[in-house]
């Protein structure tokens, strides 16, 4: 299991950085999908600059659009990602 504190980190990056209104840390369960109609609806400009966010705060590189894919479909998946690439 992963500390609180890099999904809670990682929810106020995207609120922040890609400016949404309306919606608060607490509004983000840490597995609704990031993208598409039944999570946060986030579409394919903001899955670019999640990977340069996620590169600028974490050193962290997702390489191409299937690693992409597979990091950026929820808060515990991008946070899996982060860990295992960090270890």
């Amino acid at each position: 299991m992963h500390e609180t504190g890099l999904r809670e980190q990682l929810k106020k990056i995207i609120i922040e950085e890609l400016n949404l209104e309306d919606i608060e840390v607490l509004d983000i369960k840490d597995d609704d999908p990031l993208f598409g109609d039944e999570g946060l609806g986030l579409d394919s400009l903001d899955a670019v600059e999640l990977v340069v966010l996620i590169q600028k705060h974490f050193a962290v590189e997702i390489k191409d659009m299937e690693e992409g894919r597979e990091a950026l479909a929820s808060i515990n998946s991008l946070a899996d990602f982060i860990d295992n690439r960090r270890a």
